[in-house]
């Protein structure tokens, strides 16, 4: 589990990269650490908006790629919402950073957890009431197995942080979610249908004994730290058995929750 002063450096490290970066022109913090400090298990989570004559992908890309080369971390997923993209990595410790970007002229708060660090926002009203976050009731989720290993992780790092804060039946949600993303990964590797669990009943009885110990017994902490275990734990061998090439490293990043 990552530290406070850990998280603080990859902010101040980000931060710096945006400094460094004259494509960039304006940064925010998003999040519960934008507004009332967040808590011990809060992750980091900035938005830039990017000088309208370039491409945001371009700046994501490169980010992406000192990201991987100076932290070590491991890219999980994107969402695209118009005019944002967002990107969450999985870095040492089990810190998740969400970084989004948007081009400048569209560059505005999109909910209240909005908190100018440089720059300027666009004039007018966003367009948006509120900002897109992993953990919509039912984010769709591509068929891609890299995706869906992805936001398996997120969700996982949601419900280890739920459980902590108390919040038991969010943590019952995320881990359902952790649960479903391992099926739908079962599904995909043995070419049965993973949307809305179609396939769940056709997979191999040994893969299903996989998840005997992923259902919530009860909504109290002890039990839900067992089905998310067991969640994770099917996730990561669904991972490594459709190769992809960082799971191990998410893997040896999530031992504490499986």
């Amino acid at each position: 589990m990552f530290t406070v002063e850990q998280r603080d450096g990859l902010r101040e490290r980000v931060l710096r990269l945006a400094d460094e970066d004259e494509r960039v022109v304006a940064g925010a913090a998003v999040g519960s650490l934008a507004v009332d400090g967040g808590d011990r298990f809060s992750d980091v989570d900035l938005t830039f908006g990017i000088a309208d004559h370039l491409q945001v992908a371009d700046v994501l890309d490169d980010w992406t790629r000192t990201l991987i080369d100076e932290l070590d971390a491991v890219q999980l997923a994107d969402l695209e919402r118009e005019p944002t993209t967002y990107r969450v990595f999985l870095l040492p410790e089990a810190l998740q950073l969400d970084l989004s970007m948007t081009p400048a002229a569209q560059f505005r708060p999109a909910g209240p957890r909005f908190r100018l660090l440089f720059g300027e926002t666009a004039e007018g009203e966003s367009e948006v009431p509120t900002r897109p976050v992993a953990g919509g009731l039912f984010l769709p989720t591509p068929p891609v197995a890299g995706d869906i290993f992805g936001w398996g992780v997120i969700y996982a790092l949601h419900a280890r942080a739920c459980i902590e804060r108390g919040r038991v039946w969010q943590a019952e949600h995320y881990i359902g979610a952790v649960r479903d993303h391992a099926l739908s990964l079962a599904c995909l590797r043995q070419e049965l249908p993973p949307a809305q669990a179609r396939g769940y009943d056709d997979l191999s009885a040994e893969t299903l004994a996989r998840f005997e110990d992923a259902h919530v017994a009860a909504v109290e902490p002890g039990a839900l730290g067992a089905a998310l275990a067991a969640s994770v734990l099917a996730l990561i061998r669904e991972g490594a058995e459709t190769r992809l090439p960082y799971a191990h490293v998410v893997a040896a990043r999530l031992a504490e929750l499986h």
